[in-house]
């Protein structure tokens, strides 16, 4: 039976879900620059099969107005399970108890029917947004 906690899971499980997924070969991160920015979340999920970390998802927040989700991730051995789904609607949860007015994220390429299924729609083409990405940078030193 799954088991899903608010807890932030230690370091070096969390570091190494964050590495399944991939994302680092961009952001080059070491563990220690990772956990601080976990550590500044607004809220987090993790899903727990024993002492396997499964899943985890986080929102930043101001607490009032916005909310944006970030690194929703599920081992790919666990994909497909619900655990996902469980993530994201405990994340929404939690922005609806807490009155927040607009929950934002950002996903993997190829995954935004996963998010439609849970309310979310796709931003118009001409929509306002853009990004300033400082990815391809020094690889963080620890």
């Amino acid at each position: 039976v799954m088991q899903y906690t608010t807890d932030l899971p230690p370091s070096e499980k969390l570091f190494q879900l964050f590495l399944s997924t991939g994302w680092n070969r961009e952001y080059r991160l070491t563990e220690a620059r990772y956990r601080i920015a976990v550590s500044s979340s607004f809220f987090s999920v993790s899903a727990w099969d024993g002492d396997t970390l499964t899943g985890f998802g986080r929102m930043v927040s101001d607490g009032v107005i916005y909310g944006m989700i970030y690194e929703m991730m599920v081992l790919p051995e666990y994909q497909g399970r619900g655990i996902g789904s469980e993530i994201l609607t405990r994340l929404i949860s939690h922005a609806r108890e807490r009155e927040l007015r607009e929950l934002q994220l950002f996903c993997a390429a190829g995954k935004s029917s996963f998010y439609e299924k849970h309310g979310f729609q796709r931003r118009e083409q001409n929509a306002p947004g853009m990004i300033l990405s400082f990815c391809g940078g020094p690889v963080d030193e620890q």
